[in-house]
């Protein structure tokens, strides 16, 4: 009787084991497809204060707006990463403008870079907790509240008050992603989809996988 149940014991352990490395890697493989697919920006202002905030969506605005005027065109995440490469100091001379209107002194620094992003919504798209290739915007001190959108595909609002994601930008997203990846991140009412969902959040904020470069 012991030797079966310590039989029963391992077999079960040894399952168990076997799921979680299949989990695991599955979560891994599907937010790495998905970080692969988006390029972000991040938008940090100086501080909390309410100046800072209204200041940092001020520069937000600014700089969506010439983000769709040089990347509207683009069909891959490359190649608005190239764009926004080439471009790089115009961003910056438009933060810097925007931030000295509004009669403030505060510097900007712009990096492009591979950054922590925690889960987002964006109307009816959700990204998983992760790590994804982003604009870095640091307005002064960089001690206040973040902002964050997907400036490729573009969901960042066109109409930023309405927060409507445009379709365009789905499909951009749905011909990257596989279907099962596409129905992850904008089919909430799947109850088999939202458990894998919470699958890929705690495996991402647990940092036992991460699709870091």
């Amino acid at each position: 009787m012991k030797k079966n149940l310590k039989m029963v014991i391992i077999l079960t352990l040894l399952l168990f084991l076997y799921i979680s490395i299949c989990a695991i890697s599955y979560a891994q493989n599907v937010s790495t497809d998905i970080a692969n697919s988006v390029f972000r920006l991040h938008v940090i202002a100086n501080s909390d204060e309410e100046e800072d905030q209204n200041l940092k969506y001020m520069v937000r605005d600014n700089l969506l707006n010439y983000m769709n005027s040089i990347c509207k065109d683009c069909t891959s995440k490359q190649e608005a990463i190239s764009m926004v490469e080439e471009n790089k100091e115009t961003f910056e001379e438009i933060a810097a403008k925007t931030i000295k209107e509004q009669g403030y002194s505060y510097t900007v620094k712009i990096n492009i870079g591979n950054f922590e992003f925690p889960t987002k919504n964006y109307g009816d798209i959700s990204l998983p907790a992760g790590y994804y290739d982003a604009l870095r915007v640091e307005i002064g001190e960089a001690k206040g509240q973040n902002w964050w959108c997907v400036m490729f595909p573009p969901l960042c609002f066109v109409d930023i008050s309405s927060g409507v994601v445009p379709e365009e930008s789905k499909e951009l997203m749905e011909n990257t992603l596989s279907e099962e990846e596409f129905a992850l991140v904008s089919d909430s009412s799947n109850h088999e989809i939202q458990f894998k969902f919470k699958l890929l959040e705690f495996f991402n904020q647990s940092g036992l996988i991460t699709a870091k470069k």
